[in-house]
């Protein structure tokens, strides 16, 4: 679950796309299944009328298959749905286009909500409608579905044509106040930590002389280099490490003076920002940040904090489970562990991103489908109650027992969480190893269990997750103005930002910086600042704030 996502111009190709796109025909088999009723869910009509759906996935790191693992086949049996997942092999942005240029969707498409596919798919008509499926098929659904997410992604036509996972409504705050998470984390390597007597690193002092004092202590790791400080990777448009992360840790709004103002487009005129920036530009100085951080890819990340080769991280701790379990078996005392990061000179409490009401992805239905009822009747149950307990803990008695109202995995299943996630997910499918349409707001009313790998990143943050809603879904009109000089200045700002940390002197991070505030006022900052404030307005609307 990521943070900090921005608009990715889906160049010339989808341009070029378009004049296929608007001339798509309405294809996809008519449904002749059993209709449900407001107190029927429709799935139960039709599980024995067996069906595959092609399931395209946006990511191509998904690896995940359906019918290999226990809780895809009992799935299957229960609403006689067979699913075969379709994911890009390369760039996602190009297969999905090239499926959108040839009219060529399948049946169900997930993708990350901010894609600007996804208004292109709606405005091109090439996905249907929710909730006129449902209304047709499925009144059911209308049970199952939480109203401050219909509202949130309906669009200017009254309609609905995704809903999303992960996604977590301002009651869900109130609800599970105390027991929500942030995926953003400062984390130090704990037995390293610990042996520097757990220095204060809140301060610019205190950060770069523990940094420093680490690669004295510890100056290798298994026969390597160790890494002192380490970000996720640097992209073409940046770095969300420097970006959302260190603002969040900073306590610094998105909005000023009743402006949106995010990281990469306005805090380059921040002061407590800017100080931490120079910062991070000390510690290259001093050889405290390695070349490596500009360069490696996420996998190349995830190698390196398996072998603990980094003392910090500003990191999303969720995407440290591979490492983190990896790092237990070898020696519990070497895991990461998060502890108070960067802080503004007034030392405010961090205000970390919680789970925001957009979610993660949204899930669509293709008008290709080949029986939209039975695509809407499934989404019914995977987002229902009963799809959420099937999905997250497995088949009841085998996967799971109900202890004093809780679902709690069996010591088997549980084990795997540190010993093989691997076979936890391949061929047992539990904790959302189908993650497509998961409610993890939900899941907070039964108080998460974690692993002792996993489990201290997570709880630590509680006491600082905000919402950001307000700020979700500020996705400009593809090929707008707007949209084009927000990822022109996007772009400059991915060149500019790992020059600011490699810059020789703090006179030349002063030019370097200034040339960019420059650049960004001419290309149309104050243009895209006020079309995104005007999507805020509306977002409050929306919440009625």
């Amino acid at each position: 679950m990521i943070k900090g996502k921005k608009l990715i111009a889906l160049g010339l190709m989808v341009a070029m796309a378009s004049t296929s796109v608007f001339a798509a025909k309405k294809k996809g088999g008519k449904s002749s299944v059993k209709k449900g009723t407001d107190s029927v869910a429709g799935w139960t009509l039709n599980k024995d009328k067996k069906i595959k759906f092609d399931w395209y996935i946006n990511f191509s790191w998904f690896a995940r298959h359906w019918g290999d693992s226990e809780v895809s086949k009992y799935i299957t049996e229960k609403t006689g749905v067979d699913i075969n997942f379709i994911v890009p092999a390369g760039n996602e942005a190009e297969k999905l286009n090239s499926m959108i240029a040839g009219d060529a969707l399948p049946d169900l498409i997930t993708i990350g909500w901010w894609e600007g596919q996804v208004p292109m798919m709606i405005d091109s008509g090439l996905v249907e409608p929710l909730d006129k499926l449902a209304k047709d098929y499925d009144p059911y659904f209308f049970k199952v579905v939480d109203g401050d997410k219909m509202g949130w992604y309906t669009q200017e036509d009254g309609h609905v044509y995704g809903y999303p996972n992960a996604s977590f409504t301002p009651q869900a705050y109130k609800d599970y106040a105390g027991k929500l998470t942030s995926n953003e984390t400062f984390l130090v390597r704990k037995d390293m930590y610990e042996a520097l007597g757990k220095p204060d690193m809140t301060t610019p002092e205190g950060f770069i002389s523990a940094l420093e004092a680490a690669k004295k202590k510890f100056p290798t790791v298994g026969g390597q280099a160790l890494i002192p400080f380490g970000t996720n990777e640097f992209g073409d448009i940046g770095c969300s490490s420097l970006e959302d992360y260190l603002m969040h840790f900073l306590a610094i709004s998105p909005e000023k003076n009743g402006k949106f103002v995010n990281a990469d487009l306005g805090l380059t005129e921040d002061p407590e920002y800017v100080r931490w920036l120079k910062t991070f530009r000390t510690a290259h100085e001093k050889g405290l940040i390695s070349t490596d951080m500009f360069v490696d890819k996420r996998s190349q990340i995830e190698e390196k904090a398996a072998q603990g080769r980094y003392f910090a991280m500003l990191y999303q701790n969720w995407d440290m489970q591979a490492a983190q379990n990896a790092l237990y078996e070898r020696d519990p005392n070497s895991i990461y562990i998060a502890v108070p990061g960067p802080k503004n000179s007034k030392g405010d409490d961090h205000t970390l991103a919680g789970g925001s009401i957009a979610g993660w992805t949204v899930t669509l239905i293709s008008k290709n489908c080949k029986d939209k009822g039975r695509a809407i009747q499934f989404l019914t149950y995977l987002i229902s109650e009963e799809g959420q307990m099937d999905t997250n803990f497995g088949i009841p008695g085998k996967h799971y027992t109900m202890e004093n109202g809780v679902p709690t995995l069996t010591p088997a299943v549980k084990a795997l969480d540190t010993a093989d996630k691997n076979k936890q997910e391949t061929e047992i499918g539990v904790q959302y190893t189908y993650w497509m349409l998961m409610d993890t707001a939900w899941q907070a009313q039964f108080g998460l269990e974690y692993s002792p790998a996993l489990g201290q990143p997570q709880l630590w943050t509680r006491p600082y997750v905000k919402s950001f809603a307000a700020y979700d879904g500020l996705t400009l009109p593809v090929g707008s103005d707007e949209a084009l000089a927000c990822e022109d200045i996007q772009r400059q700002w991915g060149k500019v930002l790992p020059q600011l940390i490699r810059a020789p002197s703090e006179a030349e991070f002063d030019r370097i910086l200034k040339e960019f505030n420059a650049y960004k006022k001419a290309h149309g900052v104050d243009m895209v600042i006020e079309a995104q404030t005007k999507l805020m307005n509306i977002n409050k609307k929306k919440l009625g704030m």
